[in-house]
Order: structure tokens, then C-alpha cells, then sequence
């Protein structure tokens, strides 16, 4: 959409549907990042999820700004999302898979890593 108001009609669909994809993907790791330190903290499965949840509620109200001032930032745009993946690739390096190695579960976190790795893969090459 942000594309049809500045007359940039050459984005194909796939791609938007590979860029929406891929944004539905990274939410589960973002969700788990804010919801598993507060159930590490006490606070009960529901209400972490819960909090999880509300988190992203930032995305579409920047969605929306995003279309409305996409004219103007439509030059910086890839520098802008390639400091979001950046920043959660951090967050998953840095807090998620060292902390999913901690337990008897150690194992399935790896397991999990590596599948979710196997998919994003696919996807690039099916809809990239």
C-alpha cells in the first residue's frame, strides 16, 4: 500500500506477502522475548502471554504511520527494516537461544532453532 500512494507500482505482490510472511514469523521470538521474563518472574502463563501479546500492538499503529509518511521515508525504508532484523537477531542471539539451552529441554530448543532456520529458508527461496 505504502508503495501505490508514492506511484511505485513495480513491488509485485509476492513480495509484500514475503515481507508480511516474515514479519508474522518474527513475532513469536519478539512475543517470547517480553513474555517469558515475566513468567520467569512469577506471574501466571495467561497474563505473560497476555503482556506478550499487547507488545505488539506498536506494529500496526507504525504500520499505519509508516503508510501515511512513507513519501518521505520511502529513500531510508530498507535501512530502517534492516535495523529491525538487526535488532531481533540480537535479541534471539543474545537472550533466546542462551537461555533455551538452560534445562532438560536443551536439546528440543536446538531442534526448534534449527526448524524454524529450515523454514525462514524455504520461504526466501519460495517467495524471494
Amino acid at each position: 500500500m505504502a508503495s501505490s500512494l508514492t506511484g511505485n507500482f513495480g513491488v509485485e505482490f509476492m513480495s509484500a506477502m514475503a515481507l508480511s510472511i516474515g514479519i508474522a514469523i518474527q513475532n513469536f521470538p519478539e512475543g517470547m522475548a517480553i513474555s517469558l521474563p515475566y513468567k520467569a518472574d512469577g506471574y501466571s502463563n495467561k497474563k505473560a502471554f497476555l503482556i506478550g501479546v499487547l507488545s505488539g500492538i506498536v506494529e500496526p499503529i507504525a504500520g499505519l504511520v509508516t503508510i501515511l509518511i512513507s513519501s518521505i521515508i520511502n529513500t531510508i525504508l530498507p535501512y530502517l527494516l534492516a535495523f529491525a532484523a538487526g535488532s531481533m537477531l540480537y535479541v534471539i542471539i543474545c537472550e533466546l537461544i542462551p537461555d533455551s539451552q538452560e534445562g532438560e529441554y536443551s536439546r528440543l530448543a536446538a531442534f526448534g532453532v534449527v526448524v524454524g532456520f529450515l523454514i525462514m529458508m524455504i520461504l526466501d527461496v519460495t517467495l524471494g
